[in-house]
């Protein structure tokens, strides 16, 4: 059960020239379904609001202040002053430092109980990159900011869940990445989660292997030899149900996915595409292994359509619905992590 009559979810926009802003601005002209709170500058959610056209009144947020939903139309603001003014779809990495202002401010509140949940708009990793800033993607900037040993990064849409092993790394690079430690780490944390925040009482995990048709045996890579399968081996022994390492070029057909309740990819684009798929624009990212419930929208920054009133928001509704959900289940305990 969640623990306030009403929760109170933090949102922050992201990159100020891409869509999220405008999906903030979208955002409130619905029903609100929580206290949401936007931490961003004021001035960018009004210039955006006035370049869509929609109507826009900005509630300055009070901690103090009880945890009530505001009107359609309506949207509560933890103001972070940018550094420059923004044009919508234009990038400037004088904004870059903001982005991850907004990201801290957030996680702080989150970690002292001030919020429920995170709700994250998307960042634009490359120009926070020309910033001067070593940066990868929420995922590992929250549990860095959080201590959190191992975040695992997860994909949800209706009827598929896909966890990494690896997130943002170079294709080039992935194998050294994937370790019997990270493995079994990462396993864990997915397997808690599950457990814990989404109610599974026995979670089902498929895991793929990381060569063409999982190594062929040795013949094709020994990765799954060598690294996968001891893995699973071991947490098998220890009370888990985990099948593979599976081809993944057949794994995601429906006589496997009716039988578990996520699937364990090794690397990004190994699985995203296929839930991407099925799902984009109705699908949540999930930053599992934080001591604090994240969800994000499954798209990038869409420059391209900042300021157009053509972004959909259905993806950011679809976080914030996970986000209650979520919020209102007890976080798995550090001592497992």
């Amino acid at each position: 059960m969640i623990t306030h009559a009403v929760p109170r979810l933090a949102l922050t926009p992201g990159e100020p020239a891409g869509i999220g802003p405008d999906l903030c601005v979208l955002l409130a002209q619905r029903a609100p379904m929580a206290d949401i709170v936007a931490i961003a500058d004021p001035a960018v959610l009004r210039s955006r609001a006035a370049q869509l056209g929609l109507p826009l009144d900005i509630v300055e947020y009070s901690a103090a202040e009880a945890r009530t939903p505001v009107a359609a139309g309506s949207l509560k603001v933890l103001p972070v002053q940018l550094a420059k003014p923004v044009d919508a779809g234009r990038l400037d990495p004088a904004n870059a430092g903001y982005v991850l202002d907004t990201l801290a401010t957030a996680a702080t509140a989150c970690l002292n109980g001030e919020f429920d949940a995170l709700v994250t708009g998307p960042v634009h990793k490359g120009v926070i990159n020309d910033a001067g800033y070593p940066f990868s993607g929420h995922t590992e900037f929250l549990a860095g900011f959080c201590g959190a040993a191992q975040p695992v990064m997860m994909l949800e849409t209706d009827g598929l869940r896909v966890a990494l092993v690896t997130t943002h790394v170079r294709l080039r690079d992935v194998c050294a990445a994937i370790t019997q430690p990270r493995l079994e780490s990462v396993l864990t944390v997915l397997h808690d989660d599950l457990t814990q925040r989404f109610g599974i009482r026995r979670p089902r995990i498929l895991v793929c292997g990381l060569n063409p048709h999982a190594g062929e045996d040795g013949h094709l890579g020994d990765e799954e030899i060598t690294v996968i399968q001891p893995v699973i081996q071991r947490l098998r022994a220890a009370g888990m149900e985990l099948a593979g390492p599976l081809p993944a070029d057949t794994l995601f057909t429906p006589k496997y996915l009716a039988q578990c309740d996520a699937v364990l990819s090794m690397y990004h684009d190994q699985g995203l595409p296929v839930l991407k798929h099925l799902g984009f624009g109705n699908a949540v990212n999930i930053t599992l292994g934080l001591p604090f419930v994240r969800t994000s929208v499954d798209h990038g920054t869409a420059l391209e359509l900042a300021g157009t009133r053509r972004a959909g928001v259905s993806s950011l509704e679809y976080a914030v619905r996970s986000a209650i959900q979520l919020s209102g289940t007890k976080p798995p305990s550090a001592a497992r992590r």
